[in-house]
């Protein structure tokens, strides 16, 4: 007989308690292989797919789209045949940032439990003896008696039923099959949908209007800037810059072979050698408030548009990466962003960020600052404008620079040094190398 395997919400890295279910990949019924993936989920930093250990038919599902499911809890159930569906586990292996959490170290850890069908007891994982070497150990535990934890697997005539069933929002398990053995026939489906004619009854009307629950990486967007805002006493300076030497030399870089150099990695450049030159704004204050956090790399974030809005993808010890080295990373993580598909750890543990605000058309901004991060440079649209250049009216390429600090960490001899460095890189980039 078949028994029942639970797999619950992992662990899915970097302090997360829980996720919020975006939509199932499988449903009650379906067949699917060990590693499937089996649900969506979002967490405060990105949408993630989860496998599932296990291969055989679904029996329950826990969480509507749109619900929080908190980490260990219950995702869906399983009925695998004894010895197949289960993928083994190497006791002493590292978790990986989005894993299947099923399994502890056999040494010093504790071991989940599992629960069977609605009543059934969770039964725990007998630990191994001191003696024991490191082996392979089952993911789970079966839940005893095993007859009793199987519940019954819907039967379903084919996939075109079951869609179907899905579309219209038809639970299978409630149905009595007209077919042989109880067989879910179409017609036992179609008659399911026809008797729902009372329509769904509408939502209650809000005087001020509808209101958008906050969820996902909204929300913590939303409570991370409330955060910054109401902690960190910021202030903005800033400067109109000529940029005409900046497109000039993107341009004689692009004429030659090789990857081509946006303006974004030029600029990404610049702030890694200003940040060499004054490393006091690459830190952070502390949690407590009594300290400010040097920070010895250059975890360099800038703000990417993608599918779920704004992110801030964040380039690894960007002080250490040549131009063409930061285009295509800075390349890639844009990518990632538009299409959804960046890691959490992608988008954490940024120690400074770059706003290219200039990509929606604006001149300026007074950002608010990406706690807990002490600084950010916003660059504004590069625009042609009436210049005075070499004692003359010329038409030059001038973008604004905004530069917003956190004053606790500097005052504003030490910002105003900063930008004016930075305007300095912009209109001579030649500058650039003496710190090269």
């Amino acid at each position: 007989m078949p028994v029942v395997r639970e797999f619950t919400l992992p662990d899915l890295g970097e302090g997360l308690t829980g996720a919020e279910v975006v939509r199932w990949m499988v449903e009650v019924g379906e067949v699917i292989a060990v590693d499937q993936p089996v649900v969506e989920v979002e967490t405060a930093k990105a949408v993630v797919e989860v496998p599932c250990p296990y291969g055989g038919v679904v029996t329950a599902l826990f969480g509507e789209p749109g619900e929080e499911v908190a980490v260990g809890a219950p995702l869906v159930t399983v009925a695998v045949a004894p010895g197949e569906g289960e993928r083994p586990v190497v006791a002493e292996v590292e978790r990986p940032l989005v894993g299947y959490g099923v399994a502890e170290p056999s040494r010093g850890g504790r071991r989940r439990r599992v629960g069977g069908s609605a009543g059934s007891a969770p039964a725990p994982t007998p630990a191994p003896t001191a003696a024991a070497p490191a082996a392979v150990v089952p993911a789970v535990v079966s839940v005893a008696p095993a007859v009793a934890a199987v519940p019954a697997v819907v039967p379903v005539i084919s996939p075109l039923v079951r869609r179907s069933a899905r579309e219209h929002g038809i639970d299978l398990a409630a149905l009595a099959g007209s077919g042989p053995d109880g067989l879910i026939m179409r017609s036992d489906v179609e008659r399911a949908i026809a008797a729902r004619t009372a329509p769904p009854a509408p939502p209650a009307a809000v005087a001020d209007g509808e209101v958008v629950p906050l969820r996902g990486l909204r929300r913590a967007v939303a409570e991370k800037l409330s955060r910054s805002h109401h902690e960190i006493p910021a202030a903005t300076c800033w400067v109109d810059a000529d940029a005409t030497e900046l497109m000039a030399l993107r341009r004689q870089l692009n004429a030659t072979p090789g990857p081509k150099v946006s303006v974004l990695a030029l600029l990404a450049r610049i702030c890694t050698v200003a940040l060499a030159r004054f490393p006091e704004l690459n830190s952070s204050v502390t949690e407590d408030g009594s300290g400010i956090r040097r920070h010895p790399a250059v975890h360099l974030g800038f703000a990417a548009q993608g599918e779920r809005g704004l992110v801030v993808p964040v380039v690894r010890d960007a002080q250490a990466l040549s131009t063409e080295q930061l285009g295509a990373e800075l390349g890639r993580l844009t990518e990632g962003a538009r299409t959804g598909a960046l890691t959490p750890a992608e988008l954490t543990g940024g120690t400074f960020t770059l706003n290219n605000y200039g990509v929606f058309g604006v001149d300026g901004s007074t950002p608010i600052l990406n706690h807990p991060e002490a600084a950010m440079l916003g660059v504004g649209r590069i625009v042609a404008k009436p210049w005075v250049h070499q004692g003359g009216l010329a038409v030059r390429e001038v973008t604004q620079l905004s530069f917003t600090f956190d004053h606790r960490v500097c005052d504003g001899g030490t910002a105003g040094g900063f930008l004016r460095f930075v305007a300095d890189c912009v209109e001579q980039p030649g500058m650039l190398l003496r710190q090269l």
